[in-house]
């Protein structure tokens, strides 16, 4: 049996949904989707109303039978699920850190300007250089690549350019202490519809148990704040070889001047990660 997999068109979309196909034992064809994120190109996302203008109508093909499933980026999933889907597979998570590309952070000159589209990027780099400044940064990877002889630096998630090849192009990795991923970030999250077991069961063969964890356990941090990619938060969680759940959150205001993390450890994900963000709201 052949999977129809919905996805957007970028190369970095395509690969992935190839990465996921050869994860799975069925044929994977995949049809292309274009969304309100692909068509909106001059509109910053968080204007756009942050997390699901890249996947909305991914998943309205599978909910209307288009396809069987949906590959997606996690980052760009909303923090609750979607009626009638489910995330049936999280694989085997890349690297969730963020890249600089044209310079390091500390090499660049007083008063640089950076290019990036995420208040979330933003409002951590501005914590950590008030002097900065900024510039909206939009489209696929290549296309941003292309654009960072604009800027004194760019950043970009590092996932994306590991996927492509392109990691030579990353002047340094940036800690989660300096700047929090997004969540999700580096972890592919592939839906299907809640009530195809056939699908799910030829899934769950894709399963990476730790990533799983991490991202059930960041989503739920975001989830509690009640937010998404219009809100300047990360979090990063990881599962030791003792099988607890590891994470770190951050909340900031948009403008850098208030930056508040917390950090904690336990057996239950989800649970540790409303617990962060109700410890990140008790102190805004």
């Amino acid at each position: 049996m052949t999977l129809r997999a919905a996805t957007r068109g970028s190369p970095l979309a395509r690969l992935q949904t190839e990465l996921v196909a050869a994860l799975l034992d069925d044929d994977v064809e995949a049809l292309v989707v274009e969304t309100t994120g692909d068509r909106r190109q001059d509109v910053p996302i968080h204007q756009m109303g942050g997390q699901g203008v890249f996947v909305k109508e991914v998943q309205q093909a599978v909910l209307d039978g288009r396809a069987d499933i949906a590959v997606h980026s996690a980052k760009d999933l909303p923090s609750t699920a979607t009626p009638g889907l489910v995330i049936a597979a999280v694989p085997e998570r890349a690297d969730a850190r963020d890249a600089m590309v044209g310079s390091t952070l500390a090499a660049l000159p007083r008063c640089a300007r950076v290019g990036t589209g995420a208040v979330r990027r933003r409002a951590q780099l501005a914590a950590a250089r008030p002097d900065l400044e900024f510039g909206e940064l939009r489209g696929n990877i290549d296309t941003r690549l292309r654009k960072a002889t604009q800027f004194d630096a760019v950043v970009v998630a590092a996932a994306a350019l590991i996927r492509l090849g392109r990691a030579d192009a990353i002047a340094e990795l940036l800690e989660p202490s300096v700047v929090m991923p997004q969540v999700g970030q580096g972890a592919l999250a592939v839906e299907c519809r809640a009530d195809d077991a056939r699908t799910l069961a030829v899934l769950a063969t894709a399963e990476h148990g730790p990533s799983r964890r991490a991202v059930d356990a960041e989503r739920a941090y975001l989830a509690a704040l009640g937010g998404g990619c219009d809100l300047p938060a990360g979090a990063h969680a990881v599962v030791g070889s003792d099988g607890r759940v590891r994470m770190s959150a951050v909340l900031a205001t948009f403008d850098g001047s208030v930056v508040v993390r917390e950090e904690g450890e336990g057996d239950d994900g989800p649970a540790l990660g409303a617990e962060l963000a109700g410890r990140v709201l008790a102190r805004t």
